[in-house]
């Protein structure tokens, strides 16, 4: 048995494991990383890049039958089009590859140890890892736990055959004739809207009485349209109780408390996701857990010294973006920089159709937070930009404090919205009164002129509305 030693070992290779070993790379520290699977974790391997890649797919596949059906209003026609599945998926695999090669160029450029195999914890200080060439011991003086988050599994729709989670809907061979997704929230709408548009029967079957239950139903009202005028069909308050004996269907309880069969070659299941950390061992370790979740401070350090855990392992919301910036800043603490938690938002995108994204706090949640609030909307039928895309659905909409205006909030839907987080993001972070946003030259035509017209609306003059 081999034994390496090192000042940091960063447990997982995903959006938080592998930018905190880099960004302490760069920053002089003996790191080693391992991880069990491909480097850059679920996120770019089964998760993020190749979901949007596939939504992509869809998207130019609709356009095409669009144009083929004369159905586009700028007059652009085309003949029938044809979709060559398995060329779509190796083109969504070759942009997998490309970006895993990327981290492990960069995770090498920053002379990161990388080894490959299944971590168990031993003690506080010390890992065993079950690698391909045999086990192998490593001592660190700090380790950081960033394994991620897997698909629940139903109990009674347990994964396998028909049953599908998030990363087989991402493997299929083919098209599915009928698909049945269980779970109305961001996961199951995003690929449900991809395989209907790609010629896909959809039934979306979600337990509570609306879609997309962490956003405010205006937000997603025009995302319930959309599915509607794709043939999507919606059951809210229904309850899915398993596969039909012959496999070819799912069996739910309707809102009514009727018994009902879906026809479904697939059932995609997509309900949440846990955090995997059955196999680490932390039976040998003295850990505060919040439920499943790991407790993390201001500084991702948990109870015990030494001992760090950053991204889905330490719970809501589940982000990459999130635990990239909470790898970077533990990487920076362990150098000795005085870093901490200290962000005003954390921006969030749906990536439906149309687009959802919301930075900081929607008007309910100011409200329940106790602000007297200003909101401004701007809807994107007043826009040039977006007539100019034919995808006028939607607005954007700002929340600031009524006594100061200060930005507390900003959230729009619509095509292409989720190019605008970065700016929503950052108003937020800056502390930006309205007057700011509304005095900031925002380029034209573009759809980032609705940020600017919503704060002109707060403000009580606006221009083009």
């Amino acid at each position: 048995m081999t034994e390496i030693t090192c000042k940091l070992l960063v447990i997982g290779a995903g959006p938080g494991g592998y930018v905190c070993a880099i960004r302490a790379g760069q920053l002089g520290i003996d790191t080693v990383v391992v991880e069990s699977g491909p480097l850059g974790g679920s996120c770019l391997n089964v998760g993020c890049i190749p979901s949007k890649a596939m939504i992509h797919v869809a998207e130019e596949f609709e356009r095409a039958t669009h144009a083929a059906a004369g159905r586009m209003p700028f007059g652009l026609t085309a003949g029938p089009p044809a979709l060559d599945f398995p060329k779509a998926v190796e083109w969504k695999d070759g942009i997998v590859g490309r970006l895993t090669n990327g981290v492990a160029a960069l995770l090498r450029r920053a002379k990161v140890k990388i080894v490959h195999g299944r971590a168990r914890f031993r003690d506080g200080r010390t890992v065993e890892v079950e690698t391909e060439t045999g086990p192998q011991v490593i001592r660190a003086e700090t380790i950081v736990i960033a394994t991620g988050s897997a698909p629940v599994e139903l109990p009674f729709l347990p994964f396998g055959g028909s049953v599908i989670s998030s990363t087989g809907a991402l493997a299929l061979p083919a098209v599915p004739a009928r698909l049945a997704v269980v779970g109305g929230g961001y996961i199951g709408l995003e690929l449900g809207t991809a395989f209907a548009k790609l010629g896909a029967k959809v039934t979306i079957v979600e337990a509570q009485d609306r879609i997309l239950p962490l956003y405010d139903a205006e937000l997603t009202g025009p995302v319930a349209k959309r599915l509607g005028e794709l043939g999507v069909e919606v059951l809210l308050g229904a309850k899915a109780r398993g596969a039909t004996p012959d496999g070819q269907g799912l069996r739910v309880e309707t809102r009514e408390g009727e018994d009902r069969r879906i026809d479904a070659d697939r059932i995609l299941v997509t309900v949440g996701r846990a955090p995997v950390t059955g196999d680490l061992g932390l039976d040998e370790l003295v850990l505060d857990m919040n439920g499943r979740y790991i407790r993390v401070g201001d500084r991702c350090e948990t109870s015990m010294r030494g001992i760090y855990a950053i991204g889905d392992v330490t719970g809501e919301p589940m982000l990459a973006h999130r635990a990239m910036a909470q790898g970077e800043m533990v990487a920076e603490i362990v150098a000795g920089r005085p870093r901490a938690w200290d962000k005003s938002c954390i921006p969030a995108i749906c990536f439906t159709d149309p687009e959802i994204v919301s930075a900081g706090l929607s008007p309910d949640e100011a409200k329940a937070a106790g602000f007297e609030t200003k909101v401004g909307k701007f809807p994107f039928t007043a826009n040039g930009r977006a007539m100019t895309l034919d995808s006028e659905e939607g607005f954007v909409r700002i929340v600031a404090r009524a006594e100061t205006g200060i930005v507390l909030g900003v959230q729009a839907v619509g095509r292409n919205v989720s190019e605008l987080s970065a700016a929503f993001g950052l108003a937020i972070e800056m502390g930006a009164h309205l007057e700011d946003v509304a005095g900031t030259i925002h380029a034209h035509p573009t759809l980032g002129e609705g940020f600017q017209e919503a704060a002109l609306k707060a403000l009580g003059h606006a221009i083009h509305v």
